[in-house]
């Protein structure tokens, strides 16, 4: 039984922010998490990443509760550690350092090895007229697909 792709996006990053550089890291999680997230059950809305002690954490993802778990069920927000190379974790400081950059998780998915990894994006806040040629492009992108579809 091959289960369904999981790919759970942030929508509202490329939106919001101007992603710089992304970078791929694993997620520490308990056993009754990872089945949500296969299930699809995760959302990344209002969520950001922070350093503690030289550490990557994600904080506010929401993984809802597993509805076979028992007492040991897991709380549906709480800070997640994020796994990155040392190289990887010192580059993203000194980026996130700097004045108008945030870290941003982007996209949750399944890896072929069963693992769940999340896309983390450097990124910078985007002013309200780039949001707005941001919304040009992509009604743009609409029309011209509906006249090729004619």
């Amino acid at each position: 039984m091959k289960l369904p792709q999981v790919n759970i996006k942030n929508k509202r990053a490329s939106f919001d922010y101007e992603l710089l550089d992304t970078y791929q890291a694993g997620i520490v999680l308990t056993g009754t998490e990872i089945k949500s997230i296969r299930l699809g059950k995760a959302s990344l809305v209002d969520t950001f990443c922070f350093f503690n002690n030289g550490e990557l954490w994600v904080k506010n993802m929401y993984i809802a509760e597993y509805f076979y778990g028992t007492y040991n069920n897991h709380q549906a927000r709480r800070d997640r550690k994020l796994l990155l190379t040392k190289k990887e974790l010192q580059k993203i400081q000194r980026l996130s350092k700097e004045s108008g950059f945030s870290v941003i998780p982007t996209k949750i998915y399944i890896s072929d090895k069963g693992l769940a990894k999340i896309i983390v994006a450097v990124a910078k806040g985007k002013k309200v007229y780039d949001k707005r040629e941001s919304i040009k492009e992509r009604e743009d992108k609409r029309q011209m697909d509906r006249a090729f579809k004619r």
